[in-house]
């Protein structure tokens, strides 16, 4: 058996994890839904090592939510590896807090670099609030620069895109705030994949969280691919739900 560490800085929080059966996809490659999961998990972790949990958050009507992610596979992890996963806070921009990830392999080696942009929310009018309204903590800030390319809007063509079907919203895939968990996303972008993508090595992968997603929803989802690129659209009963971006290996 094995202690497993945490240690909180200033502006930063690291944590160790054992990649499990249920991280992993067929091949025993971590799925990019459980790398979704611990960018929101992560976050939460840090707050919370700081005295600033999700109720507490909620009762000052000032909560995250996710709106962007990027990130570059550099090594797939694998089950059973233990990850040294860390994050920092990185200021704010425009609308946009913003929070960057690195997951080390026990080497020290960088399997995976994250960055995101968060959105803050009025949790019981979900208004959107400017960062500069939050007053919880002073956000902070790093002049680290993760191996990542930038959060970015996608947008997919208007013509030649194949009809992926739809996915109802169902039960199991709610959160606390009551919608559509940011990390199922990973899982409905593949099982919608074409079946010769699905098990190509992920090298980049972006998503773009544009509306929430909530109970008995239908998305209607559409896909286009370019090569080794793969991009995805969710739209639900109004608008676009989610865009997604796959950039796939040898």
């Amino acid at each position: 058996m094995r202690d497993f560490k945490q240690t909180l800085e200033e502006n930063g929080y690291t944590r160790q994890e054992e990649l499990t059966f249920a991280d992993c996809d067929r091949n025993k490659r971590v799925r990019a839904a459980a790398l979704l999961s611990k960018v929101a998990s992560f976050a939460g972790y840090d707050y919370d090592a700081r005295g600033l949990t999700h109720e507490k958050l909620y009762a000052m009507r000032e909560v995250f939510l996710l709106s962007r992610v990027a990130m570059r596979i550099h090594r797939c992890p694998r089950y059973r590896e233990v990850l040294d996963i860390a994050t920092w806070e990185a200021g704010a921009k425009g609308a946009h807090m913003r929070r960057i990830y690195e997951m080390r392999d026990e080497t020290g080696a960088v399997c995976v670099s994250v960055k995101s942009d968060w959105i803050l929310v009025d949790p019981e009018t979900r208004r959107i609030l400017r960062p500069g309204t939050f007053t919880a903590r002073k956000l902070g800030t790093t002049d680290r620069e993760p191996d990542c390319p930038d959060p970015r809007k996608i947008v997919l063509p208007r013509e030649g895109l194949e009809d992926l079907g739809t996915r109802r919203v169902v039960w199991s895939d709610l959160d606390g705030n009551g919608h559509l968990y940011s990390a199922k996303y990973g899982d409905i972008v593949w099982d919608a994949l074409p079946a010769d993508l699905q098990d190509r090595p992920l090298r980049e992968f972006f998503i773009d969280y544009s509306r929430e997603a909530t109970l008995g929803q239908e998305l209607r989802l559409k896909g286009f691919r370019e090569g080794d690129t793969y991009r995805m659209e969710g739209v639900g009963p109004e608008e676009t739900c989610f865009t997604a971006m796959c950039v796939f290996g040898g």
